[in-house]
């Protein structure tokens, strides 16, 4: 499920869930909610496409993964994780998640 919200700065942002409550992908924060739906949109499209998946190791040695949108801009982070599997399985849960999520907007 996607979540949309407003965050303290007064910027939407939206968050994608797996189906156990963890968060799997959140985004930047966008001024205008229509920009928010729109990255959504493009979450849902682009994660059916693993060559959109960028799989990096953060400075603390821990990895993460963004997603990208044909133009190369970044739509999407993942949280941390302890090593490199954990990063792949969270692309692959993307994958399965984001093409046929619902979208919610929740208070923050």
């Amino acid at each position: 499920m996607f979540e949309m919200y407003t965050d303290k700065a007064g910027e939407f942002r939206f968050r994608l869930k797996a189906k156990n409550g963890q968060i799997i992908l959140a985004s930047e924060g966008y001024t205008q909610k229509v920009n928010c739906v729109n990255g959504i949109e493009s979450v849902k499209k682009n994660a059916q496409d693993e060559a959109r998946f960028e799989l990096k190791q953060g400075a603390s040695g821990k990895w993460l993964f963004n997603l990208k949108a044909s133009n190369g801009q970044v739509i999407g982070t993942s949280q941390m994780y302890a090593d490199e599997s954990g990063a792949k399985n969270g692309i692959q849960s993307v994958m399965k998640n984001a093409p046929d999520a619902e979208v919610v907007e929740v208070e923050n």
